[in-house]
């Protein structure tokens, strides 16, 4: 019983030390994207705030794009890790550089173009679309940088390396922060400066993730060339990375069926509920990020064929989401409606804000438990189940937008959301069930 107790505290160790770097690199990628709201909103205004959290769901449909392929194609590179496969490793980067490089470019451009029509398919608001339409065109140009830094930052967290992409998101929020400051506050280029920032920033990540990748790490370096592209890395990569790139797509596209649903409730709500989401996005990095390193050593584990220590991963995972989720909720609910007033809200904006926080952080355990059990299918290999009922949870939070909207008006975004998530969980521990039952019938 000691021996198990002194396990179970020795996994937990393991997974803050993973994670720490994860949730810290995190939050400071989230307050990056705080720095363009935070100076536009106090320098040029609330309009100009509202503008910039307008075009959130579009960019993060781009984002979400990315980072779903590589969070799968992470979880595959950990399985090869664990097995003790690391020569595929250099072969599986390089084959999807290429892939994904040239996707992001295609991405970049057509987002690019397609920007004023998807502003106008989306019901923006006329007083925000030009600053709407200037950001998300600058923004897009961004793509094929977070593509590259997506790719190897999912690569070495694969093996280990958690340290990388906070090193690299720390360079790249020193460079926005100064960058926001110059181009917006001294040289007035308003909304347009902010997304320069951006930018920049991202092209000096990636520069530096890809050097430290290549200096630390001899399975990530090969030789730039004909040689780059292997053809049976293909097929098994792509059954891991396709499933959550597609629910990715599809949750980032109900994102902005439900940005447009939200922007009926008029300005107001828009910059109160954008930016209480940022602020939130922040707040869940902790639950977000202990999920992704749950996957990631359930997979290193279920690679080296001890089930048994994966199943401790999980364990150990719950027994840290719990306390966490709560200390969240508990910070969220006393001090939200406070960080939404730094980005320049007024007085009803931000009662907006706080009652928006009120209502989804008593959803946020639930949320934390789904995302430990997600961690650990996900690790086994059953993506393509998580994003499938990542779907469902997806359409059940858009179908409940609209049927409760007469009960709880512009609050019911946070309501669906948070029944949406208890679903996710409910299915994931069904699964897991299962998973344990089928185990024991093999044992016999």
């Amino acid at each position: 019983m000691l021996q198990n107790k002194s396990n179970q505290e020795n996994m937990m160790l393991t997974l803050i030390k993973f994670c720490t770097p994860l949730i810290l690199s995190g939050i400071l990628q989230q307050l990056y994207n705080w720095a363009d709201a935070f100076i536009v909103g106090n320098v040029v205004g609330e309009t100009a705030l509202a503008a910039i959290g307008a075009v959130s769901s579009i960019n993060n449909f781009y984002i979400m794009v990315i980072t779903g392929f590589t969070a799968g194609l992470s979880i595959y590179t950990a399985q090869k890790f664990g097995s003790g496969q690391a020569e595929d490793i250099s072969r599986i980067l390089s084959t999807f550089l290429v892939i994904i490089g040239a996707a992001s470019v295609v991405i970049s451009v057509t987002a690019i173009l397609a920007a004023s029509g998807v502003l106008s398919l989306m019901d923006t608001p006329q007083d925000i679309f030009g600053w709407s339409k200037d950001y998300l065109q600058i923004i897009s140009a961004g793509v094929p940088c977070l593509a590259v830094y997506n790719l190897y930052a999912a690569t070495l967290r694969a093996i280990g390396d958690s340290r990388a992409p906070f090193f690299a998101v720390l360079v790249s929020s020193a460079v926005n922060v100064v960058l926001d400051i110059v181009f917006v506050a001294f040289m007035g280029w308003g909304v347009k400066g902010a997304a320069v920032a951006t930018v920049i920033a991202q092209f000096a990540m990636t520069v530096f993730i890809v050097i430290y990748g290549v200096k630390k790490h001899a399975v990530v370096r090969f030789k730039p060339g004909k040689n780059m592209f292997y053809k049976n890395c293909v097929g098994k990569s792509m059954a891991f990375g396709v499933p959550p790139m597609l629910q990715s797509c599809i949750n980032s596209f109900g994102n902005m069926i439900l940005q447009g649903f939200m922007n009926s409730f008029g300005t107001a709500t828009v910059a109160a509920i954008t930016t209480a989401y940022r602020v939130d996005c922040i707040a869940l990095l902790p639950v977000i990020n202990l999920g992704s390193g749950i996957s990631t050593l359930v997979a290193q584990n279920y690679g080296a064929g001890d089930k048994k220590k994966a199943e401790k991963v999980l364990t150990s995972g719950i027994g840290l989401m719990i306390p966490v989720s709560l200390a969240l909720t508990a910070v969220i609910v006393l001090f939200g409606g406070r960080m939404i007033a730094l980005f320049g809200a007024g007085e009803e904006v931000v009662a907006i804000g706080t009652n928006f926080f009120t209502s989804l952080a008593k959803f946020y355990v639930i949320y934390g438990i789904a995302m430990a059990c997600r961690g650990y299918v996900e690790g086994l290999g059953g993506v393509m189940y998580s994003s499938i009922i990542g779907v469902v949870a997806l359409t059940t939070r858009i179908g409940a937008s609209y049927a409760l909207r007469p009960v709880f008006d512009n609050m019911v975004i946070a309501y669906a959301e948070g029944i949406s998530w208890a679903l996710l969980m409910t299915l994931f521990i069904i699964r897991i069930i299962r998973i344990r039952k089928k185990d024991k019938e093999c044992d016999i």
